[in-house]
């Protein structure tokens, strides 16, 4: 009910909800002027269990609801009967938790106890209210009683939408585990016989370049063939992947910045028409990875992500107005151990990219990704 014995008068699930309505409970209090003695005694001792009630159902299920359900229609109906009619209004509290009732039946059992108490006190003291005061209490009883439905339809809604979100957790997850067993299978069956095929030719030059340096010679030649093949694969492979562009990166990049109340500011063409599914997908996850060490280290108000395309290359630029590097970590062009700063270089290197961060402390970062847009042929190989 409460984390580890920590009191909490209400769920903070529920949150200002209850304590707006705990508010009118002052109502049968005020009922209870011009008693005294044990009258006043009794009536104020049966507002506190109804008050203790009213608590305790937001917490407890089951079995335990049902009494402290019971006990406050029975506390309505002696208030209403020997105090004052207009106690009847203490039933919006009960209307409420009756729609907590998951299941029809118990749903149809509690409401019709509801209506029955209220029919009961109105037949009993029907005769001794004018009719003023009986037109005045009929608006609010017809209100009463239809309120458990239309709370009920919020508390299913709520859960409908609740599961909806669980299922499209649990099939995110589903599509990712599908996902990376795809991608174990082809590595394994695209690249397995080939890397074998490498160790090998590579065992066997080894024997060779002191027997027969031309036949190693050959075999070395085919060792190389045969990697550039399988460069070529992998390339295949990735370029096969789910990518997300950078357009695509930048939304979900504005969603994160403005629950982190930072201002973004895009600047540039972020289409980037004519660049590869690969290559966007490498500069979109340098982009999450800067923001997201943005949000997390650097108390910036404002980020700036500029975009430009040139004939020869892409240049995304990531700055913020934060705390900057502090000491101990390098700048300038060299790469900060930490932060993910590693991670991004390695997927930058597989298609020729680079990075330069600059900082000054105090005065924020400066993150620039370069990648060209035609990849040359490497001397002896082909380069990612």
């Amino acid at each position: 009910m409460t984390e580890r014995g920590k009191f909490q008068l209400f769920p903070r699930s529920q949150g200002f909800f209850p304590y707006v309505w705990a508010v009118y409970l002052i109502l049968p209090i005020l009922n209870l002027r011009g008693e005294t003695g044990v009258k006043l005694i009794l009536g104020g001792i049966m507002i506190a269990v109804f008050a203790i009630s009213y608590r305790q159902l937001y917490w407890v299920r089951g079995g335990v609801f049902n009494v402290w359900l019971t006990t406050q229609m029975v506390i309505i109906v002696v208030l209403s009967l020997f105090y004052t009619p207009f106690n009847l209004y203490m039933g919006f509290f009960t209307v409420n938790f009756i729609a907590y009732y998951t299941e029809n039946k118990g749903f149809k059992i509690a409401f019709t106890s509801f209506v029955v108490m209220v029919l009961s006190v109105l037949v009993l003291v029907g005769r001794e209210l004018e009719w003023v005061s009986i037109m005045f209490l009929v608006p609010f009883i017809v209100i009463m009683l239809i309120m458990p439905f239309g709370v009920r339809s919020m508390h299913q809604h709520q859960k409908l939408e609740k599961e909806l979100d669980q299922a499209n957790e649990v099939i995110k997850e589903l599509v990712k585990r599908e996902e990376r067993m795809r991608i174990a299978r082809d590595l394994h069956d695209t690249l397995g016989h080939t890397l074998s095929l490498i160790t090998l030719k590579s065992q066997l030059v080894e024997k060779l370049v002191t027997k027969n340096t031309e036949r190693a010679q050959e075999e070395a030649r085919e060792i190389q063939r045969t990697s550039r093949a399988a460069l070529r694969q992998v390339r295949e492979l990735v370029s096969e992947m789910r990518a997300i562009s950078v357009a695509e990166e930048l939304a979900e990049t504005g969603e994160m910045l403005r629950t982190a109340e930072i201002a973004l500011e895009v600047e540039g063409d972020i289409s980037l028409e004519g660049v590869s599914d690969l290559t966007q997908n490498i500069l979109s996850l340098c982009i999450k990875e800067a923001v997201t060490n943005i949000v997390k280290h650097s108390r910036a108000d404002k980020c700036f992500i500029g975009v430009a395309k040139t004939a020869g290359e892409v240049r995304v630029t990531v700055k913020d107005n934060g705390i900057g590097l502090q000491n101990g970590e390098r700048c300038n062009g060299e790469l900060s151990d930490g932060n993910g700063m590693k991670g991004m270089a390695e997927r930058l290197s597989l298609i020729d990219g680079s990075l330069s961060l600059s900082s000054e402390e105090g005065q924020g970062t400066t993150l620039i990704v370069m990648i060209p847009l035609i990849v040359k042929e490497a001397t002896g190989g082909e380069s990612a």
